[in-house]
């Protein structure tokens, strides 16, 4: 059993788990947001209304009963109404999340819906998207307005609020955290992108063709073997990806991690477990060029296998998708990491290669890693490499804070890179590429 399973914990405590989440990644202010859940006795569990966010423990959290009646220690959220009218709006769903994230905020302020064919992920995720008219917040009015849009396509659990912000709906807690995480990453991702140039989309085809790009050239073994070394890994690799998810360089959705083992065996992150629970069991062996059998590796994982047979000075892979990374994988613009001597010294000069590369052109994009610890694929992802799990996590907060000091620069006036001459003093200096 895992240490952490959202499915077995009270829904006090799931609430305050998720809600804490949404605080400390941003997404919410100390008053701001609200989160409940529908239990099997029709009792609604939901944030309380005035209590500071980024203190809640699950004794705050207040019960609605299905008889009308109040418990726990303080009022239920003044939005409370609209909750109730959208679980009787959909029976299947048992958990709303509502914030104001500013990613979301701004396309709610304009009157706008992200569109999420950005990145290849989301439309999966998120589905379609509804637009919900202005109502007083915490009326019935306002329940009966995102009711009504949630009623106009049973596909909808992603509601926009008309200058308000974000309703979302989920089986669980965890489904409508992780729709909620992918169509804010979805709002900045295209902000950004936006800021650079012109977002560039994706097209059904290519959407469809990523959902089929498996990997099923991979046999399965059985008998696997946890000696301590590996055992080891499995868990330096789940603080890694906990510690990218609370900085917000992975999502519940997406982001993978690898790490060498024993030749060109190696470990490496699911595809079917949210990011933020993983633990060391869910870890995939990869060894002798076969998958652990009763797991599915990461949709990556031929990539990684290809580098690690490549490369032997390569010992990590992450791969994931950051807003302002994002930013640059979704326009025509350059990644031009020749800004501060630390940036191109982690990151050399990061090639962008076409969506789909990683599974159409697999060789020709491993070749690039002779060149450079980084790449880019369009409308994709970022993958990092370096010879340490925690030296490639560093190389990823470069590659983040660059990219989001470009996008900030962007309103203020042209870049000025380092030039031609100062990179080779770099080059000589730090032995780049020895």
């Amino acid at each position: 059993m895992k240490q952490l399973d959202v499915k077995l914990m009270h829904p006090a405590e799931q609430i305050t788990l998720i809600i804490g989440m949404i605080y400390r990644s941003g997404m919410t202010t100390t008053s701001g947001g609200n989160v409940s859940i529908l239990d099997d006795n029709g009792d609604i569990w939901i944030t309380p209304a005035g209590i500071d966010k980024g203190s809640l423990t699950p004794k705050d959290i207040m019960c609605v009963k299905a008889d009308g009646s109040i418990v726990g220690p303080h009022k239920p959220s003044s939005e409370y109404p609209f909750h109730k009218a959208l679980y009787k709006m959909r029976p299947g769903l048992h958990s709303v999340i509502h914030a104001h994230p500013p990613g979301l905020v701004t396309f709610s302020i304009t009157h706008k819906i992200p569109d999420t064919s950005i990145i290849p992920q989301a439309h999966g995720v998120c589905g379609p998207v509804g637009f919900a008219p202005y109502a007083l917040p915490g009326s019935e009015l306002l329940g009966q307005k995102i009711a009504g849009e949630f009623a106009k396509n049973p596909e909808y659990k992603a509601v926009i609020m008309e200058n308000h912000g974000v309703v979302l709906m989920g089986e669980d807690i965890a489904d409508a955290y992780q729709r909620f995480e992918t169509l804010e990453l979805c709002a900045r991702t295209i902000l950004n992108a936006d800021t650079l140039g012109t977002p560039r989309y994706l097209t059904e085809a290519q959407i469809q063709h990523h959902a089929q790009a498996v990997n099923n050239r991979f046999q399965n073994f059985m008998n696997v073997d946890h000696p301590s070394d590996e055992r080891a890994i499995r868990t330096e690799i789940c603080t890694i990806v906990r510690r990218a998810c609370r900085q917000g360089l992975m999502s519940s959705s997406y982001g993978t991690a690898s790490v060498r083992w024993r030749g060109n065996d190696f470990l490496i992150t699911p595809a079917d477990v949210q990011r933020w629970d993983l633990e060391p069991n869910d870890i995939v062996q990869v060894k002798d060029g076969m998958i652990e059998a009763g797991k599915i590796a990461s949709r990556s994982v031929a990539l990684h296998y290809e580098l690690y047979k490549r490369y032997p000075k390569i010992n990590s892979i992450i791969l994931t998708q950051t807003p302002s990374l994002m930013g640059y994988c979704c326009t025509e613009e350059k990644f031009d990491v020749r800004t501060i001597p630390e940036s191109w010294i982690f990151l050399q000069d990061v090639p962008k290669f076409p969506f789909g590369s990683q599974y159409d052109n697999l060789k020709k994009v491993a070749e690039a890693f002779s060149k450079t610890p980084c790449v880019m694929f369009e409308n994709d992802s970022v993958v990092v490499t370096g010879d340490k799990l925690i030296n490639t996590f560093d190389r990823l907060e470069v590659a983040d804070f660059s990219a989001r000091s470009l996008i900030m620069a962007a309103p203020v006036g042209k870049l000025n890179p380092i030039t031609d001459s100062e990179i080779e003093e770099l080059r000589v200096a730090f032995h780049v590429g020895e």
